[in-house]
């Protein structure tokens, strides 16, 4: 691989880390007066045209039409750093939501919140990892990590929705 097209990998690295710790981190910070309390149904909605758009994007490249499936992985892409951003503008001016629900929907919740948590965790190197080698060309490397990027992803999306449905109900 010839040095311009050198991939990332201390990049992909340092923000496969720094993201999870600046979002933990962020959850301490309050910044009072701002009500974006119309957030939560925007990046809820993203989650799901993210996955949408990775299946469509699996249908693309199945199907052999590589040009499409370069585009909506990219816009992918832009969604989920949109999602980040308005995920954490949401977290950083709001105090957080308590799940009121009880008995057996409470497992369900805290399940599909905490395996969305840490798979939104595992998900970002591979999702990045996956991105880079398709971007330079690596196709039979891109293949090997979207086998295991695809579903992560596209359960993280798909929890995502999951979680807003359920706790919206608790908004204040």
């Amino acid at each position: 691989m010839s040095e311009e097209k050198k991939e990332p990998k201390k990049l992909i690295i340092a923000l496969s880390i720094g993201i999870p710790l600046a979002v933990a981190a962020l959850f301490g910070i309050k910044i009072p007066g701002y009500d974006m309390s119309f957030l939560p149904p925007i990046y809820a909605t993203i989650n799901g045209i993210t996955a949408i758009l990775l299946l469509g994007a699996l249908v693309a490249i199945k199907s052999g039409n590589t040009n499409v499936h370069r585009k909506l992985m990219f816009v992918c892409m832009v969604c989920s750093l949109l999602f980040l951003l308005l995920y954490i503008t949401y977290h950083i001016t709001s105090a957080s939501t308590s799940f009121g629900g009880e008995g057996a929907i409470q497992y369900v919740y805290y399940f599909i919140l905490i395996s969305h948590i840490v798979l939104s965790i595992v998900v970002i190197p591979l999702v990045l990892f996956t991105f880079v080698k398709g971007f330079y060309g690596n196709y039979t490397a891109h293949k090997k990590w979207a086998k295991w990027a695809f579903p992560i992803w596209l359960y993280v999306a798909i929890s995502g929705v999951a979680v807003y449905w359920m706790i919206s109900p608790y908004y204040v």
